[in-house]
């Protein structure tokens, strides 16, 4: 049985959801068994606005993983009720009346302080989009995602981070509209190692909300927690055409698709990408490489720059200079206009060079591309490369 402090840190709860007065709230101090096969850190709850109405958004933070549920207003006070008689020890509520701390302790005894409220407004739950962003600050999936916090502000420490999902939509919306698929009003995207999904977010949220182009997306990672996470995200957000799956970019199958990412794959999973694009005659790829570490052992310094490559840095760059090189001539020679640029100023984000590959109706001259490669290979004693490896015996 709950101790009357306890009983009215939840009725108050579930009054501050019926007075439209709830801000969030906080569970913490967990001293109770495993969840899920862990023990959580803590609970976070805010409201969210989906098709279906004001939901209550509940993100149970573990250690190494987070996972993400929402609820109607009746669940959410069971679902706290329950948390609270399993082993969490604290609660914070925040509301524009008053601010509530539950603190309990041994024997079941128990504190109820209250206080001035923290926020005198509720933050808006609805996702509106400033002018001068494409990606709204207070898109509740960069809140779930620890982008921006419960007022739609973005933190302090990931404002690099929400430079660089603004400045990737716009360079992606302005591909789109250079390639053949600028006058569809639907296409298929799937992002190959998609991570936390910061950018596949903003990518759905871009094309769908604010171009209306009905974009069906796909991300991939190896990492169960944050397929997990990001599905259930998606779910809340209603992202009715947006999934994550479990997978290696090597075994994903892939045989039609429209537009094709990887941002920061390591060493030759950018190739495995770029192979998985070209065979499915994606009409643009789009790649931000990262370790290229294929070539370095295999770089034979010519003797016109063996004084410059024996030191290990020069060395390294001039290897990443001929990975990527090597990969746009590979795309030219199927089939591909190719653009080598930095998306986003070095300050902001580490490893910004973008491949990009914008399927072409002209033909090139293979035998012409084929023979540069080669010579390339030749005058760096290179032996093989990942991506050329591929496409040759994709051929055979």
């Amino acid at each position: 049985m709950l101790s009357e402090n306890v009983e009215k840190f939840i009725t108050t709860f579930a009054k501050s959801l019926e007075n439209q007065t709830f801000v969030k709230m906080t569970l913490g101090n967990y001293r109770g068994g495993k969840m899920d096969g862990a023990e959580p850190q803590k609970v976070l709850i805010r409201l969210v606005e989906i098709k279906k109405g004001t939901r209550l958004f509940v993100l149970y933070r573990y250690e190494t993983r987070d996972t993400a549920k929402n609820y109607d207003f009746a669940e959410g006070v069971k679902i706290v009720r329950k948390l609270l008689e399993n082993g969490f020890l604290s609660g914070h509520l925040f509301t524009t009346e008053n601010d509530f701390q539950l603190d309990i302790g041994k024997k079941d005894k128990s504190r109820l302080n209250v206080g001035k409220p923290t926020f005198k407004t509720k933050p808006d739950a609805i996702h509106n989009r400033e002018k001068q962003n494409l990606i709204a600050p207070n898109s509740f999936y960069l809140q779930a995602l620890g982008i921006a916090n419960e007022r739609g502000e973005i933190l302090a420490k990931q404002q690099d981070k929400y430079k660089q999902i603004n400045k990737f939509v716009e360079t992606l919306g302005k591909l789109f509209d250079e390639s053949n698929l600028k006058d569809k009003r639907e296409f298929s995207l799937v992002d190959m190692g998609s991570g936390k999904g910061y950018l596949t977010f903003a990518a759905y949220d871009y094309f769908n909300n604010l171009r209306g182009i009905n974009a069906k997306i796909i991300g991939i990672d190896t990492r169960n927690e944050l397929v997990d996470l990001c599905n259930d995200i998606a779910k809340t957000c209603d992202f009715n055409d947006l999934r994550f799956e479990k997978s290696f970019i090597r075994d994903f199958q892939l045989e039609n698709v429209d537009v094709l990412i990887a941002l920061h794959a390591c060493n030759t999973a950018t190739d495995e990408a770029i192979f998985k694009g070209i065979s499915a005659n994606a009409s643009l790829i789009i790649c931000a490489p990262c370790c290229h570490q294929e070539l370095r052992p295999q770089i034979k310094a010519p003797q016109m720059f063996r004084d410059i490559l024996k030191h290990g840095i020069m060395l390294e760059r001039e290897a990443e200079t001929l990975t990527d090189g090597i990969r746009a001539l590979l795309l030219e020679k199927n089939g591909y206009k190719t653009k080598l640029f930095e998306f986003i100023a070095t300050e902001h984000t580490p490893k910004n060079n973008l491949i990009v590959g914008i399927k072409s109706d002209g033909k090139l001259n293979d035998e012409i591309v084929s023979r540069q490669i080669q010579e390339i290979k030749d005058f760096y004693g290179i032996r093989e490369q990942r991506l050329e490896t591929l496409l040759n015996d994709s051929r055979h």
